[in-house]
């Protein structure tokens, strides 16, 4: 008897275990919180914004504007995950695309299946639309360059402890002549013990 009745105490222990509330709290975005060591939300900002920063201060774009007169049109094109782990890269590429609009030193374009979405919009509006509100086609700007890279990892581990180091390697490239003007890249290194 004495070992049913211990045997029922601890179910009764583990389903009030269990049912535990979780608690949540809301932080701000831009806190630096890295909690599992892998590639995070602040990983990717602050890489973004320091290789945006990197591209724009080198002396492709001085030479842009002195040749044709007005901001150079970047778009943005496949950024790579070739790292150990899943990591979105279009968070990353958004992290980019931002950093450019707001530095307003580069005109920025859509691209992938944003553009797409857009074309078939116009197509949409060919035949549905009034005809003083149809947007034509062959009136989007071109992009000058493109920007393409990879996120990449190397984890080195061993018992209970593990360095990460990533690293972004991006280009810039001429899309006209095919010419890179920039390639830059940032690693982020990471101690992890469990």
């Amino acid at each position: 008897m004495k070992t049913m009745q211990r045997i029922f105490c601890f179910l009764l222990i583990l389903v009030f275990v269990s049912c535990a509330q979780r608690k949540v709290t809301r932080i701000d975005p831009a806190e630096q919180i890295d909690i599992s060591g892998s590639w995070n939300a602040t990983d990717s900002r602050l890489t973004a914004e320091e290789m945006t920063r990197q591209i724009l201060s080198e002396k492709w774009i001085l030479n842009h504007v002195s040749t044709k007169g007005k901001k150079p049109v970047v778009i943005v094109g496949l950024i790579t995950n070739k790292s150990h782990e899943h990591i979105e890269a279009e968070t990353f590429m958004n992290d980019l695309e931002k950093s450019f609009i707001q530095s307003d030193k580069v005109g920025l374009v859509q691209s992938g299946k944003k553009r797409e979405e857009l074309r078939a919009e116009k197509a949409d509006q060919q035949t549905n639309a009034t005809q003083s509100t149809i947007k034509k086609f062959g009136m989007e700007r071109g992009a000058d360059y493109i920007l393409q890279g990879s996120i990449n990892s190397i984890v080195d581990a061993f018992k209970k402890r593990k360095t990460v180091t990533y690293q972004v390697n991006l280009e810039l490239t001429n899309i006209e002549t095919n010419e890179v003007v920039w390639i830059g890249d940032k690693k982020i290194a990471k101690y992890v013990k469990n």
